[in-house]
């Protein structure tokens, strides 16, 4: 099965920039957000598109299936998904054995950053970059489905 392993953290500060080796800009749009499933449709940079499923998570991990798909298609399920739609450029940021997606989120969202860090397994040690602050993986206001339906920066 494919799977999902990550921790999502506030950020305190911009000394992460100075590390970070490339960027793009995401549109995703939400076409389902329940408790059993999110689907996704997600597009990089206006050249290629990903539909991803994700199940419940389960601890740190949930099952997670992503395919390509073309991108007019993925145009057409984006108008599907409004207003259920997150705009943001992610920045990938190495730092120890990881490589973190720095999330600095557009539009509805603008002045949310979020670090992301995905593992191999949930025993994995993480060493936390300086920059990395709150921790709010838990925390649902923080899922970018989340964010789809509400606008505005959590509190």
């Amino acid at each position: 099965m494919a799977a999902e392993i990550e921790r999502k953290f506030l950020l305190k500060g911009d000394a992460w920039k100075n590390a970070a080796e490339s960027s793009s800009r995401l549109q995703q749009g939400y076409l389902s957000t329940s408790a059993k499933a999110t689907v996704r449709i997600r597009i990089f940079d206006d050249e290629r598109a990903v539909l991803t499923l994700k199940g419940a998570p389960i601890g740190l991990t949930r099952p997670e299936f992503e395919y390509e798909v073309p991108l007019d298609d993925a145009r057409q399920m984006m108008t599907l998904s409004f207003p259920n739609i997150v705009e943001k450029r992610r920045y990938k940021v190495p730092f120890g054995e990881h490589l973190w997606e720095i999330d600095v989120f557009e539009g509805h969202h603008a002045g949310l950053v979020l670090a992301e860090v995905e593992m191999e397994t949930e025993e994995d040690i993480v060493i936390l970059p300086d920059w990395v602050g709150e921790e709010v993986t838990d925390d649902d206001r923080y899922a970018n489905a989340s964010l789809s339906r509400t606008p505005g920066v959590p509190e």
